[in-house]
Parts: structure tokens; C-alpha cells; sequence
């Protein structure tokens, strides 16, 4: 009999053994991988980072050192340092990859000959989530997939952590439409646990017990994932293909972004991410990382290498990047896929909706600092571990930057810090060019630098007419690149802020609850937004009264404006883009104006199931 409150219509248990992993003792490793050739392209991304940074940090190491070094002269040293070589490999990852695409080295070479079908299962787990979108989604694919009938035999695992019973009770009636029109060829499942233990890695490791030795892969996917039965297809293929893979990641591009903030990432996903993806992939090859969706795993490799134990009895939150260290610590590789078509996920629609899933990714990331000392992690996967976290870290060196320019004011007579040193020692005794001169030439070299992958991007994209044609020619193209770098620059200081309050609260508070994430565009109120951005508004406005006192570099005015201005942009954030917008201004992509085919399914599919489970809720009387 069905169990009304946590219904589950699953097929027969295939128990695989799977043991929480020890971190502090290397394990032997479960496969002998073949050795890999001299990754040339793994130097050419670090050597050039490494050695200017080396090179600016020696330059201004003897610059500052004249007078002797202080504690504050080490530590901004330190900040520029750290800021520097980060946004350098930014650089020399697209350096390698505009190298890698002329030389035509493939990071995901097809498999070759004949393919032997395998047993894939596709997991969806799932809290308090949409119905119709989880199942509308999962009703595309699978026509998608029928429609190939390729060699694998794929089955449907809808997870349910679902804790409210109204939507639960929606997901139950999802799923029996779900069943009413799969295609006959696939199975499909549905699972609620009573207990929601250990969240989404829980979730996964649950049903890798219970049922995984019947799949040789599966493939991971989240809520709002969608992805075209050939790209599931190719997965299948490359894991039957390598028997050394563990673990084979896609690109997730950008679909449905309506809002202004949702379509400044998708236009950056496609325009640039696609980039630094092929970068990534040309220098990490076997020992590439995890994005905890839209990828296939092997399920045997998982079940004996990648199970997660508790960190001092905390979850670890952040698990994609963790498992994917320790499949590869076992022996099996890692790989990236990003020329696989057909993966796509959808994206936060306000700046708040993306913050607050920020927080808890900020969270994760940093735990993975206290990971790094795990035993016989490959060197690559300690740098991916650490490049999680620093990514967050450098929001408070940025802000620690921000506030030496302020104090260092615009000439000798309004530098704070020089001011102070005269009757205190313990400060620095910097040239009075630094404040004028040397911190405004620092500041356009990193935003240069920050945004030299976008222009790189562009450029490619504009260089090629086939390429143009799918943002809708080169102007339009060209007039949506200015205004997204525009919008970028301008919400840029507003995520320093936030992400360095999130830094903040995740050293000091515990973990928190487990909040469902927003998926759908809505405007929030005037009054919410001044009290999520009110710590930049008041520095923006301190800072504002030093530019109008005269006592701040005129080089911070698009910093202190954006801080200033933090809740009318938080608020345009949300704004709906009107299809009768000027096109520069719609920042239209190849998904906005011409939508893959599976992408109009599932959106076919969600309003069909949207007008289903009305009907049930609210019955013709």
C-alpha cells in the first residue's frame, strides 16, 4: 500500500555497496589510469599568471620598500598580489584557449567505432520545487531521447526531499501524468524520502545503495536542468567509450531569462563562458571538476570513491567539486565536455535571488579550505578546491583595496594614511605619487584585465559573420556587449559587498536552514530592497560625501555610484525585458531569439501540466 504522505513507486531494490570515504588516509586506487602525455597547455596557463604577478609584486615590493616595509604596506601588498594572479589566470586560461582552438587541439575528441549500449539512469532530486517545471522538463527529454533511439537504456528517478505537503501532494499528481505520457520505451520513478537527511548528497547516496548496481551511469541533474536526448546520448557514449572515466561534466548554458539581471548572465554565458570553458578544458583534461548537475557519472566509481563523510559532523555543502576530487583521487578521470550542445539550466532572475544562492555557495566553498589537507588529492583537485574559495575571498581583498584608495586620498594634502603616519610610525610611508597616480593606473590595469575575457569573446564572435548572425548581426551584437559590460561594472562593487557579507557570515554563524531556491521572476518590494542593500547605500554614501568634499580620487566615481545607486539597480534587476525593446537593449542571445526545440517542449510541456494540476486543485463545480 502507498504510504499518502511520502508516496514512492520505485522498482526493485539493486543494493550496490557504497562507504563514506576517509579523508585523512589515501586509498589504493581503484583503477590504473594510462599516463597522460605532458600537458603543455597546464603550463601555459599557470607559468605566464605566476610570473607577472611575481614580476608586479617584486616591482612594487622595491617601490614601497624605500622607506621600510609596515604591517599595512605587507598587507596591501598581499591584497594586490592576490587579486592580481586570480584575474591573470582568468587571462592565460583564455590565452590558452584562443591557442588551443588555432592549433586545433580537441579536449573532447568524439569516441570512435562502434558504441556499447549501457543502463543510464537519470536522477532528479528535487526540494519544494515547481511540479510542472520539474516534470514538464523531464517529459521533453524523454521524448527527446525516444525520438534518437540510440543503443542506451535510460530510466527516470524523480528524488523528492520535499518537505511541504501541498507541493509534495502536486509532485505525486505530476508524476502520474508524467507516467500517462513518457514514451513507452523509458521507465519512470518517484521517491520521497520520510527524512530528508544529509540534503541533496543524502539524497544521491540513498539511492546509489538502493538501486545503483542496476546502472552502470547516471546522470545528475537538477530542478531547473534541461537537457536534448543527444546530449544525454553523448554522455552515455563517452562513458561506455573511456572505461577510465569517473566523471563527465557539460557546459550548462542559459535558458529563460526574462528579467534584466537574468539576461545579463545568459548573454554572458554564451557570449564569453564558452571561452573560459574551452580553456578549462583544454588544460585540465582528465582532472577536470564537478558542477554537481547536467553531468554522468559512473555509478560503481561513485558507490567505492566518492561518498561523502561528515567534515568534524558538518554536511559538506559544496560536494560536486569534493566527489569529483575524490573520483579522481581513486584513479578515475575527470572530464569536460564543453562542446556538448544541449545542456542547459535556467538562472536566478534578481540580483537578490542570485545573492541569497551565493550565500550558500559561498558557505560551501569555503569549508573547502579546511578539505585541502585530504590525503592523496591530485594537485589539480587541491587547486580546484582552493580556486572555490578564493573566488569568494576575493571580495574582501577587493573591499580592503577599496578603502586603501579611499584613505589615500586624491593628492598628498587629503591622503589619510600619510596624514596618520606622522604621528604614528607603525604606518606606512608611501610617495605622494601613489595616491594620485600609481592607484588610478592599478585600478584601469585590473579592470582591463578583468574584462579582457569578455572583449576576447566578443571579438571572436564579431570576427566571424556565421557567429554574428546568432545575436542577431554584428551591430545589435556589439550595441548588447557595451550594455552588458556596463551593467556588469555597475553591479560589480554591489556583489563585492554582498559576497564579503557572505564571507563574513559564513566564519561566524552555523549552517543554515535549507531554503528552496527562487526560480521564478518577481519583483520584490522598496522596503525589502533597502534592507538587503542598506550597507551599500551607507558606504556609498560616505564615500560620495569624500568625492564631494574633495577628498577621494575621482578615479572611484563608478564605484561610489553603483554603491550609491545599490537599490534602484537591484530593482531594474528584476524588470521584465519587453520583446519590443530595441535590441541592444533586449542583450538577445542564440537562446532568446531563436529557442532550441527541446527548450519550446519542456515550455509546452510546464503550461500543459500547469492547466493539469489546476484542474485537480480546483475542480468544475
Amino acid at each position: 500500500m502507498r504510504d499518502i504522505l511520502h508516496p514512492s513507486c520505485m522498482p526493485d531494490a539493486a543494493p550496490l555497496l557504497a562507504q563514506e570515504q576517509t579523508l585523512g588516509r589515501a586509498p589504493k586506487a581503484a583503477i590504473s589510469a594510462p599516463i597522460a602525455p605532458k600537458n603543455i597547455w597546464r603550463t601555459a596557463t599557470f607559468a605566464p599568471a605566476l610570473i607577472g604577478t611575481a614580476l608586479l609584486m617584486y616591482g612594487l615590493y622595491g617601490w614601497l620598500a624605500n622607506g621600510g616595509m609596515s604591517g599595512m604596506e605587507w598587507a596591501l601588498l598581499s591584497m594586490i598580489g592576490a587579486t592580481f594572479v586570480w584575474v591573470s589566470l582568468s587571462v592565460s586560461t583564455v590565452g590558452v584557449a584562443i591557442a588551443g582552438l588555432l592549433a586545433r587541439a580537441r579536449a573532447d575528441e568524439r569516441p570512435a567505432g562502434i558504441v556499447k549500449g549501457i543502463d543510464v539512469a537519470l536522477l532528479v532530486p528535487i526540494y519544494n520545487e515547481i511540479p510542472q517545471n520539474v516534470f514538464g522538463n523531464a517529459v521533453a527529454m524523454l521524448h527527446d531521447l525516444a525520438a534518437r533511439n540510440g543503443p542506451h537504456r535510460f530510466t527516470l528517478f524523480v528524488l523528492s526531499d520535499t518537505r511541504d505537503d501541498a507541493i509534495a501532494a502536486q509532485e505525486w499528481q505530476a508524476f502520474e501524468d508524467l507516467r500517462a505520457h513518457a514514451p513507452n520505451s523509458f521507465s519512470v520513478y518517484y521517491r520521497r524520502r520520510a527524512m530528508n537527511t544529509d540534503k541533496k548528497v543524502g539524497n544521491i547516496a540513498e539511492w546509489t545503495r538502493g538501486w545503483g548496481a542496476a546502472f552502470e551511469g547516471m546522470v545528475v541533474l537538477d530542478a531547473d536542468s534541461l537537457m536534448s536526448g543527444r546530449a544525454i546520448e553523448r554522455l552515455a557514449s563517452e562513458l561506455s567509450s573511456d572505461p577510465h572515466a569517473g566523471l563527465i561534466q557539460t557546459f550548462p548554458m542559459l535558458i529563460g531569462a526574462q528579467t534584466v539581471f537574468a539576461r545579463l548572465q545568459q548573454f554572458s554565458n554564451i557570449a564569453y563562458g564558452w571561452l573560459l570553458a574551452e580553456g578549462l578544458a583544454t588544460w585540465a583534461r582528465s582532472e577536470g571538476n564537478y558542477w554537481g548537475h547536467n553531468a554522468i557519472i559512473r555509478t560503481r566509481a561513485f558507490a567505492d570513491s566518492a561518498m561523502l563523510p561528515r567534515l568534524r559532523n558538518e554536511l559538506i555543502l559544496s560536494h560536486d567539486f569534493v566527489e569529483a576530487g575524490l573520483l579522481r583521487r581513486a584513479g578515475w578521470g575527470v572530464r569536460f565536455l564543453p562542446r556538448v550542445t544541449g545542456s542547459f539550466e535556467e538562472t536566478p532572475a534578481t540580483l537578490i535571488d542570485y545573492v541569497i544562492r551565493d550565500r550558500r555557495w559561498c558557505r560551501g566553498n569555503l569549508q573547502h579550505l579546511r578539505l585541502l589537507g585530504t590525503k592523496g588529492l591530485h594537485p589539480v583537485s587541491r587547486f580546484h578546491l582552493f580556486h572555490g574559495a578564493v573566488a569568494y575571498l576575493l571580495s574582501p581583498a577587493w573591499f580592503f583595496l577599496l578603502v586603501v584608495w579611499a584613505l589615500l586620498g586624491k593628492d598628498s594634502e587629503t591622503n589619510v594614511i600619510r596624514y596618520f603616519n606622522e604621528a604614528n610610525p607603525l604606518f606606512p610611508d608611501w610617495p605622494p605619487a601613489m595616491s594620485h597616480i600609481d592607484s588610478a593606473v592599478f585600478l584601469v590595469i585590473m579592470y582591463a584585465m578583468l574584462l579582457t575575457p569578455k572583449i576576447a569573446g566578443a571579438g571572436i564572435i564579431a570576427a566571424t559573420p556565421r557567429a554574428a548572425r546568432l545575436f542577431g548581426g554584428a551591430w545589435p551584437f556589439l550595441g548588447s556587449f557595451t550594455v552588458e559590460v556596463a551593467l556588469s561594472v555597475a553591479y560589480a562593487p554591489i556583489m563585492m559587498i554582498q559576497q564579503s557579507k557572505a564571507v563574513l557570515r559564513a566564519l561566524t554563524t552555523k549552517q543554515d536552514a535549507w531554503a528552496p531556491q527562487a526560480r521564478d521572476a518577481r519583483q520584490h518590494s522598496w522596503g525589502t530592497l533597502i534592507k538587503f542593500h542598506w550597507v551599500e547605500m551607507v558606504l556609498g554614501l560616505v564615500l560620495l560625501s569624500g568625492l564631494i568634499a574633495g577628498l577621494i580620487s575621482v578615479w572611484l566615481v563608478p564605484i561610489v555610484a553603483s554603491l550609491v545607486m545599490a537599490v534602484p539597480l537591484s530593482a531594474f534587476s528584476g524588470v521584465q525585458i519587453s520583446k519590443s525593446a530595441p535590441a541592444t537593449f533586449r542583450l538577445d542571445s542564440p537562446f532568446t531569439l531563436r529557442e532550441p526545440a527541446i527548450v519550446k517542449h519542456a515550455m509546452r510541456e510546464r503550461a500543459r501540466l500547469e492547466t493539469t494540476l489546476a484542474a485537480i486543485k480546483h475542480p468544475a463545480e
